[in-house]
């Protein structure tokens, strides 16, 4: 599963999603943001650490290959990379 086009929204708090069987999804940055896997958010999460992602933003986004996405935050959080296969199980949580 492949997107076949990723938008930023305009005010920057979201992600709009188009895969490659048609289908369609909106994902929120502060959602995105939460449940990054850089090892700095999954130790956080481990250790009970609540934190709030509501302010922030998408800055920018890169391709990683042909496999993922690299997301930046407006907090400074540049670490996160997203498989397509993990954002699409993103995207459906958002339904």
């Amino acid at each position: 599963m492949k997107p076949l086009e990723i938008r930023i929204g305009a005010d920057r708090r979201s992600l709009a999603i188009t895969w490659d069987d048609g289908s369609r999804a909106g994902v929120q940055a502060s959602q995105l943001r939460k449940l990054s896997r850089a090892a700095h958010q999954i130790r956080s999460a481990l250790e009970g650490k609540e934190h709030s992602f509501d302010d922030v933003t998408i800055v920018s986004a890169e391709a990683i290959g042909s496999y993922a996405m690299r997301l930046v935050f407006s907090d400074g959080h540049d670490r996160g990379i997203y498989p397509w296969r993990y954002l699409r199980e993103i995207s459906h949580t958002q339904r």
